[in-house]
């Protein structure tokens, strides 16, 4: 399979900017999160907010939107600011991937209800740019044999890859 083939959903360039070692662990079938305490939390708090809304809209299996506000507004749920630069680009992934496919006009919202703020996000050109070159980045990573060299990072005490990554 040619790698522009490959399908790179949003939560494999939210992990991508998070890690490139732990993208290479999860596009590779490799997935410890289910039993991590911090990703229940989220999945908890991802339950309990926004209760009315129209949940978890998921197209063509690539990019799964929290929920729509209105029609021209996407919203992500986001348990805190610990990597928010990751949560910005996964919503501007989400514009971006929804303009590839004709909706024009759209902007996305970071909520953070724990901390009771939101982050407005928009697609501009230059991100569109930013963005090809990533998705050419994580295909490259999820296609080669064996994960990225190890590169420690704050968040890493907290991620549910450590053991692997530290044996």
């Amino acid at each position: 399979m040619s790698t522009s083939n490959i399908r790179v959903t949003g939560v494999m360039l939210y992990y991508y900017l998070v890690c490139p070692r732990k993208l290479w662990y999860f596009a590779n079938g490799i997935t410890l999160e289910q039993d991590n305490e911090l990703v229940q939390i989220g999945r908890v708090i991802d339950e309990q907010t926004f209760a009315k809304e129209d949940k978890h809209i998921e197209i063509d299996a690539v990019i799964n939107i929290d929920f729509i506000k209105s029609k021209k507004e996407i919203h992500e749920v986001k348990k805190s600011r610990a990597v928010e630069e990751a949560s910005i680009w996964q919503i501007k992934y989400y514009l971006y991937y929804l303009k590839e496919r004709g909706a024009t006009g759209l902007s996305g919202v970071i909520n953070y209800p724990l901390l009771k703020k939101k982050e407005y996000v928009t697609l501009t050109a230059d991100d569109e740019q930013v963005l090809d070159d990533m998705l050419v980045d994580i295909r490259r990573i999820v296609t080669d044999t064996k994960p990225p060299e190890l590169t420690t990072k704050k968040i890493c005490n907290a991620c549910a890859y450590y053991d692997l990554c530290y044996l």
